[in-house]
């Protein structure tokens, strides 16, 4: 059921001025306030907070901003977010957020990419599911323009979450990731991102 305009009011009420006006100024679109917008949203959300359920949807509205800019801090910023929110709020948009990794500017969705490994953090779930999306993403990227990039980035951000979690069924499935490069240049390229931690 939607939350009336009343009611999204007086959630927003437990979000920080200073967070609050950031989405403002994100949302407008206006160059001169992002840069501010992105460091207030990004050093907000940098731990847990209580209001990441009171700001999530005015997140993830701006996914769908003109500005691939917007777009690029509102995914990351709702990676950060993914500690801050119940699971069932993260599976309800997974797909929306990691849409962001296939935005028309790549920028964008490298930005997102490698933030994405928050998003396994706090719950197991999660990880299996975000770890079964980084492998098919892995598969599937191949055939895009950038796709060995994209590829980097995926064991780029496996490593990060790794390193966060200590979760050996990450670093087994880096390995095979990285096994599966049949290009002997990429897949030692690819090896780089994880490079010290696999033997």
């Amino acid at each position: 059921m939607r939350r009336s305009h009343t009611d999204r009011t007086t959630a927003l009420i437990m979000i920080p001025g200073s967070v609050k006006q950031a989405i403002a100024d994100l949302a407008s679109g206006k160059r001169d306030t992002q840069e501010s917008a992105y460091e207030t949203l990004l050093a907000a959300t940098a731990d847990k907070v209580a209001w990441g359920n009171d700001a999530w949807d005015e997140l993830t509205s701006l996914l769908s901003h003109k500005d691939n800019r917007v777009r690029s801090i509102a995914g990351q910023t709702l990676c950060n977010l993914a500690s801050s929110v119940p699971p069932e709020r993260i599976r309800r948009d997974f797909e929306l957020i990691l849409s962001t990794t296939w935005d028309e500017r790549f920028v964008t969705a490298r930005h997102v990419l490698l933030s994405s490994w928050k998003i396994g953090l706090e719950h197991a779930a999660l990880r299996k599911q975000l770890l079964a999306w980084f492998a098919k993403r892995f598969e599937t990227s191949k055939t895009e323009k950038n796709g060995a990039l994209i590829r980097y980035d995926i064991l780029c951000a496996t490593r990060s979450l790794f390193e966060a979690t200590k979760d050996q069924a990450i670093k087994s499935q880096a390995s095979a990731l990285i096994a599966s490069e049949t290009d002997d240049k990429y897949r030692k390229k690819y090896a780089r991102a994880w490079r010290g931690l696999l033997t």
